[in-house]
């Protein structure tokens, strides 16, 4: 069983990334989906009892913001894996405004995401590391050592 947690701005590749690597034998936590933390809840608690593996696929720019999932999986014998995706904040500017309605982020969203960024370390939790770099159609991915 595995716990994936995304961290990164919006735009930057996080869902796509999703859908290339884990649609297939993880299922995805994400608030642009589940609206609320109560639903987010509740399939988190909903996968641990069915031992399923899935992605947090929100932002998690902080250290708090990852730890609530590394300290909930834990307890269950997840194996927790982190996928930093490298800011490129030109690019996801870019992507950003391809899109519509709701899923357009305000600028001073991504901006502030930015600011409270954090990459991800091994002392968080994370049993494996990544860090995604993310082209105009590809993933560069690169492991962390321990």
């Amino acid at each position: 069983m595995e716990c994936v947690i995304f961290t990164g701005i919006q735009a930057s590749g996080k869902s796509t990334f999703y859908k290339e690597r884990f649609f297939a034998t993880h299922m995805r936590v994400n608030l642009d989906m589940l609206r609320t933390r109560h639903r987010e809840n509740v399939y988190l608690e909903a996968s641990v009892r069915t031992m399923q593996s899935f992605v947090v696929d929100n932002t998690n720019p902080t250290v708090d913001d990852r730890k609530k999932y590394i300290d909930f999986v834990k307890k269950h014998h997840y194996k927790v894996i982190g996928y930093y995706f490298e800011p490129d904040y030109e690019l996801s500017q870019e992507r950003n405004n391809k899109r519509e309605g709701k899923e357009k982020v305000p600028e001073i969203g991504m901006i502030s995401t930015l600011k409270k960024l954090q990459r991800p370390s091994y002392r968080e939790g994370f049993d494996e590391l990544y860090i995604v770099k993310s082209l105009n159609d590809a993933f560069e991915i690169q492991k962390l050592p321990l």
